[in-house]
């Protein structure tokens, strides 16, 4: 991980969001939660103010809101961890709306609270489904734990929903959980933490060129054409003279596409990977000036060696480069018009 200057931890700046960021923050990381059959939630959406029925977050497994077809998350951004007297009125305002059918009754009911669950509500919940059951029961029914006077709103429609709601259905979304999936949105998580997440990764170079490297390919070849002093087709770099320097140009091609990709995903509105390329195009330039490079081979391959050992430290991607990043950039700058090797 690379943090910019003066981020705070992820885990210490959520203590420092409001209630409403906090549910912001619930929304992004849902949106991103992969399950371990590789499916995302369809529909996400965030509910939380008047009028919610007690469900901040509403995450859909298909398109439509059905019985046990959603999870709900219910986002306490408290100054101490939880505890039954803040959970168990948010409980009740639950049942009642599955009473009055507001929502049919979710598969999952998730706490989420920067702080965490605190001992008592956990140990409350850790004593298991019926346990958990009980004590909410009892504490609705007497005068504590929040629920002062509200007795009289356990009516026979409420009971019915609690008796077929199981209580291991409640659980706490645990802070770093949220976070793991929120960072799986690189753009994003940057934008709100201030962290670069790790470079993946990077595709592999396809056996057969792709369209979008026809530019800094014919101009390879044009290289080749002058070395030989006859054509040299794409069929005839597949293997011959220039089988190995053509693969060796087309890997750092897909070495820079890496870095680019990886550029876009964590600055999409930021045009990084092009002012690394105008760094490489600077740093290069007086290397191509040489009069001693007479040829397209010459400027080739002097170009690919000086950019190998530039220093690029005031790029942003300078943290992530790899070895045949730079090398690479010298054919996306073919590719973008800027260079040619052939004069």
């Amino acid at each position: 991980m690379v943090a910019k200057g003066g981020a705070i931890q992820p885990s210490a700046k959520i203590l420092l969001l409001n209630p409403d960021q906090w549910e912001d923050f619930i929304l992004a990381a849902t949106r991103q939660r992969i399950f371990s059959d590789g499916s995302r939630y369809m529909v996400t959406k965030r509910l939380g103010g008047a009028g919610d029925g007690g469900r901040d977050i509403e995450a859909r497994f298909g398109p439509a809101l059905v019985r046990d077809g959603w999870d709900l998350y219910q986002a306490k951004h408290y100054a101490q961890g939880l505890r039954p007297s803040d959970a168990f009125p948010e409980m009740a305002k639950f049942f009642k709306q599955l009473a009055l059918k507001t929502y049919p009754r979710p598969k999952n009911y998730y706490f989420c609270c920067p702080r965490a669950i605190g001992n008592d509500l956990h140990n409350t919940m850790a004593a298991g489904a019926s346990a958990f059951k009980a004590k909410f029961l009892a504490a609705w029914t007497g005068s504590h734990t929040g629920m002062q006077g509200k007795a009289a709103e356990l009516t026979a429609d409420v009971q019915a929903v609690i008796d077929d709601f199981d209580f291991d259905r409640f659980a706490e979304c645990p802070v770093h959980e949220l976070l793991t999936w929120h960072a799986l949105d690189k753009a994003d998580h940057y934008d709100l933490f201030g962290i670069v997440g790790e470079r993946g990764d990077d595709n592999p170079m396809p056996d057969e060129p792709a369209g979008h490297e026809d530019v800094y390919i014919d101009e390879l070849l044009r290289v080749y054409t002058e070395h030989k002093t006859s054509p040299v087709t794409r069929g005839d770099v597949a293997s011959g003279d220039y089988a190995e320097h053509f693969t060796a140009q087309r890997q750092v091609f897909y070495c820079a596409e890496g870095l680019q990709r990886f550029s876009r995903d964590i600055y999409p509105n930021e045009p990084e990977f092009e002012r690394l390329l105008d760094m490489v195009a600077a740093g290069i330039r007086p290397t191509l000036a040489q009069f001693k490079l007479k040829t397209g081979m010459d400027r080739v391959d002097a170009a690919v060696d000086k950019a190998s050992s530039l220093q690029v430290q005031e790029s942003r991607l300078s943290p992530q480069l790899r070895g045949g990043d730079l090398p690479g950039t010298c054919h996306h700058l073919v590719n973008g018009g800027r260079l040619k090797w052939v004069k």
